[in-house]
Order: C-alpha cells, then sequence, then structure tokens
C-alpha cells in the first residue's frame, strides 16, 4: 500500500467525509500532544505511521523499478520524478516517528512481511500492469488511509493526508493506459482482470495489517479515539468500492 492519486471522485469522497462533520469532535478536534496521553491510542498512530512509512518506501523502490521498464527515456524521467516524491513522503513520515520519539525502523517492521508479500503477488508483468497498478492498486489503501485520517488528531491527520497527497502518477497512468488500448483494445480485457486481482489483494492486504496489530484494529472498531462501528465499516468499504470502480472507468476498463 501507498501513496496514489487521486480522481476527481475520490478528493469529493474525502471532502465529504469531513464536510459531514464540520465540527471535529473527539479526538479528531484534539492535537497530538493531547490525544497521545492515551497510550493504546499513541500505539494506534505509531502503528499507522509505520505501516504508511513502509508502504511509501516500498513505492519508492517499485517505482525506480518500473522505470526499467519505460518504452521511452520521458517515460523512464517521469517515473524517476514519481519515485523521488514517494521517498520525499517516506522521510516525512519517518522525521514524525522520530520527532514523537518513535524509532522508524521498528515502526516500520512489523508491515515489512505484509507489505513485501502484497507486492510479491502482484508483481506486473509488464509496463502497462505496472501503471495500473499504481494506479488502481495503491489508490485503495490510500482511500483506506484518508478514510482513517478522519479520525485521528489534527497533527496526524494533517501529515498522513499530505504524504497522501497527488504525486501526478494518476494522469499519467490514464494518457498512457488508453493510449494502449486505442492502439490494441484486446488489451482492455487483459488489464481489466488484472485490476481486479488487484482490487481483491490490496482488501485483504489492508484487512491482514489491521487484524495483526491490536492497537490499530482497536481504534478502527471504536475502541479507541472515534472509531467506526460495524454500519460504517459498511459503508466506507462501499465508498472505496465505488472509487475503484469510476477509477477503472477512468483508465476505460470494466469494473
Amino acid at each position: 500500500m501507498t501513496t496514489s492519486d487521486r480522481p476527481d471522485h475520490a478528493a469529493d469522497t474525502a471532502s465529504e467525509t469531513s464536510a459531514g462533520t464540520p465540527e471535529q469532535t473527539g479526538v479528531a478536534a484534539q492535537n497530538w500532544e493531547r490525544a497521545s496521553a492515551d497510550p493504546q491510542y499513541r500505539a494506534a498512530v505509531v502503528d499507522l505511521l509505520g505501516a504508511l512509512a513502509y508502504g511509501e518506501l516500498a513505492a519508492f523502490e517499485r517505482l525506480a523499478e518500473d522505470a526499467k521498464l519505460a518504452p521511452t527515456l520521458a517515460d523512464k524521467a517521469e517515473l524517476a520524478k514519481m519515485a523521488s516524491a514517494e521517498f520525499h513522503h517516506f522521510e516525512q513520515l519517518r522525521d514524525r516517528l522520530a520527532e514523537i520519539g518513535e524509532e522508524p525502523t521498528q515502526a516500520m517492521e512489523p508491515f515489512v512481511a505484509a507489505l513485501d508479500g502484497f507486492h510479491k503477488q502482484t508483481a506486473p508483468s509488464d509496463w502497462l500492469e505496472g501503471l495500473v497498478k499504481a494506479y488502481v492498486g495503491d489508490s485503495i489503501a490510500s482511500d483506506f488511509y484518508r478514510e482513517v485520517a478522519a479520525r485521528l488528531d489534527s497533527d496526524t491527520r494533517g501529515l498522513v493526508l499530505a504524504v497522501l497527497d497527488d504525486t501526478g502518477h494518476g494522469g499519467f497512468a490514464v494518457e498512457k493506459v488508453r493510449a494502449a488500448i486505442d492502439a490494441d483494445p484486446r488489451v482492455g480485457g487483459r488489464l481489466a482482470l488484472w485490476a481486479r486481482r488487484l482490487m481483491g489483494e490490496a482488501l485483504s492486504q489492508s484487512q491482514r495489517v489491521v487484524a495483526d496489530r491490536d492497537a490499530l484494529s482497536t481504534m478502527l472498531v471504536g475502541g479507541v479515539a472515534d472509531g467506526f462501528d460495524l454500519a460504517e465499516v459498511g459503508k466506507m468499504f462501499s465508498r472505496i468500492t465505488e472509487a475503484h470502480t469510476k477509477r477503472m472507468a477512468a483508465l476505460g476498463l470494466a469494473a
């Protein structure tokens, strides 16, 4: 899981999430200093930042690797620029963990196996699959983190939203994938199947990461901070699925 770009509808979804609560309450109305007095909340946030930090580091590595598959020098340079943006996001998260007195490597370590496993299972076989993975697959994780961010203290929320900001990958991926489908419509069917597989793997991986960390899972289901109840969890995943469907349409693929 890592940063990826939001189509307009996903930006709207994030806005609607916050627009529904114009006046923040509970933990969301507190800053880090106050909210972190609860040790369980602090542990949950450290887990969240650790997962995000390793996700960004993995994204940097993957984009740098995908650049080798780029068909032109211009494409290679574009991916290198995106990789650089991902590494900058990693640095922000690493520095924040250190700032709050946590060792960044230790915070990331619990998530290495799950995230590496996801990337191993969804290794693209070519340039186009790599673009679809970055745009569609990673965006599912980003949508999930944005949903969670709405329930966090103001300082952590601001950081999480900043590192999930647009890196420019979305428009680039849409342009290249649509051009490939126009040149050979058969490509669309293959990439649609690939994107469906990414959807399933990304959701499963997100659930595994949360389930393995007690503080994080407790926060999400309402035991700490302002978590989700079961009805809200269902609505959250419906929003994520809807955003996925719209991203598929933007690429010219059937969901």
